[in-house]
């Protein structure tokens, strides 16, 4: 007998024997709930196949430092197929998911290959999250630059440094600021604006020593009055105060009913310079999820039980931003982790013929962080942070909940080199890609019909200059660059 030792026995990379005979889980996305249902299914007796359009898992509450140049890529995402040095059991599968058919438990993928393919399942986990939702609002789709997944993300990265180039060239003649307005004003949107204040004051008159500082101009709107509803008065007011001190616009109780190409239009119809507008208003539930056929609630989310399973549909549950509770939980990542956990345990209950638990929420708090060394965290039991101390815990939490140990070390390497010392010493170094001014250029020449601001706004383009912009989905570029 072979007794296995922790750090020099690997465990086992392909199922028992008899795995061939156990229940098939198929697991929709690599989220947060799908990577940690996987997690949890590691010592049931069933094969798991995990199904996902991408290869890798994005850690989507630092997103924000990718599209800012804070962090590679590379540091938010982990190789879903890395999931099976621990789970044995699991197998990977990239598609697209075009149904579900509960009736012959089966899923329909579109792989990019002719004919259509079709996986059976015995139970399955749908967790494939949600997506950008622009509430309907005219132009937002085609200017505005969401931030949900990694492309898009990469997408305002090199958005955001092509317009500093240009701007650069330009600020001698025309001394127009580049406008950066960011429509949201939650964590999502605070975290953003903080990160592009911070560079702004730390780094932008070091590598951009021909612009005044004051030429990035960034503004938070905000529909609401408050800032980041999901935490209490004082810190709300804590956020704001300390974007104020940063030079960061709050534009409170305005919300945006209309986006342009290098324009806002208010709910009062004001119109404020936007030359980037990033758009972290909210995600919704993918609209073809309600072709499934399953119950949704009010909000679109799949309703589900006290355990997770789909209302009418044995075997069939749902976790993260999808599920549905009589009580919903925010969509954040320790809820999707705490419900993909959950359900997975369900089935493995199910499975070895125990009593299934039902899910009950564990709080276990909130955090933001708003910039250098200013963030806040609302903890049960342990109460309030900011400042220094909650950053530190920000820091902390938000390297320990990544999947790998490689993750792990960069994050927090690159965010202590980032953000440690003073200015004196902090060398500059952003994470730059593709910084393509020269096209951003000859776009913002192209798109001066559609322009409101800026040299030769409102000017007739020559056909023969006219440029077409990329506003697909991966990042939704915009017509200023593609």
């Amino acid at each position: 007998m072979v007794i296995p030792l922790p750090f020099v026995t690997r465990r086992p990379t392909v199922p028992a024997k008899d795995g061939a005979s156990w229940p098939h889980v198929v697991i929709l996305g690599g989220g947060f709930a799908g990577a940690h249902a996987v997690g949890a299914l590691r010592d049931a007796r069933v094969r798991v196949t995990l199904i996902d359009r991408n290869v890798y898992k994005t850690f989507q509450p630092l997103l924000y430092q990718v599209a800012t140049a804070g962090l590679n890529p590379g540091d938010v995402t982990m190789f879903l197929r890395g999931l099976s040095l621990k789970v044995p059991n699991m197998r990977y599968r990239q598609g697209e998911v075009e149904g579900v058919d509960p009736q012959r438990k089966v899923v329909r993928l579109d792989e990019g290959q002719k004919g259509q393919h079709e996986i059976a399942y015995d139970y399955l986990i749908v967790a494939n999250g949600a997506t950008t939702t622009y509430f309907g609002t005219p132009g937002a789709e085609e200017h505005a630059m969401p931030m949900y997944t990694r492309s898009q993300a990469l997408a305002i990265r090199d958005r955001v440094f092509s317009e500093l180039e240009r701007s650069s060239r330009e600020v001698g003649q025309t001394h127009d600021k580049l406008h950066v307005c960011i429509v949201g004003g939650g964590p999502t949107g605070v975290e953003i604006a903080g990160a592009l204040a911070d560079f702004r004051m730390q780094e932008l008159d070091i590598l951009y020593p021909e612009m005044d500082p004051g030429t990035l101009q960034v503004t938070v709107l905000q529909r609401g009055d408050e800032l980041l509803k999901e935490f209490s008065t004082k810190y709300r007011q804590y956020a704001a105060d300390e974007l104020r001190d940063r030079g960061v616009t709050l534009q409170l109780g305005r919300g945006v009913k209309e986006v342009g190409y290098d324009h806002v239009v208010l709910d009062d119809d004001a119109i404020l310079e936007s030359d980037i507008t990033i758009w972290a208003a909210g995600v919704a539930i993918p609209r073809s999820v309600a072709e499934w056929g399953f119950p949704q609630d009010k909000r679109g989310r799949l309703a589900v039980d006290d355990y997770l399973q789909v209302k009418g549909f044995p075997g069939v549950y749902a976790a993260g931003d999808i599920a549905g509770q009589d009580e919903a939980l925010p969509q954040l990542a320790q809820p999707a982790i705490q419900t993909g956990e959950a359900a997975a345990r369900a089935i493995a209950a199910e499975v070895a013929g125990t009593p299934r638990k039902k899910f009950t929420y564990t709080d276990l708090g909130t955090m933001a962080t708003i910039g250098r060394h200013a963030a806040i965290a609302e903890i049960p039991v342990l109460g309030g942070l900011s400042g220094s101390l909650g950053w530190a815990a920000w820091l902390g939490v938000h390297i320990t909940k990544m999947l790998g140990h490689r993750n792990q070390r960069a994050v927090a390497m690159n965010l202590i080199s980032l953000y440690g010392g003073s200015r004196a010493t902090h060398q500059p170094n952003p994470v730059v890609g593709e910084v393509d001014s020269l096209r951003s250029a000859k776009v913002f020449e192209a798109q001066a019909p559609r322009r409101m601001f800026g040299k030769n706004a409102g000017a007739t383009c020559p056909p023969d200059e006219h440029i077409e912009s990329d506003t697909g989905s991966q990042g939704r570029a915009g017509a200023k660059q593609a």
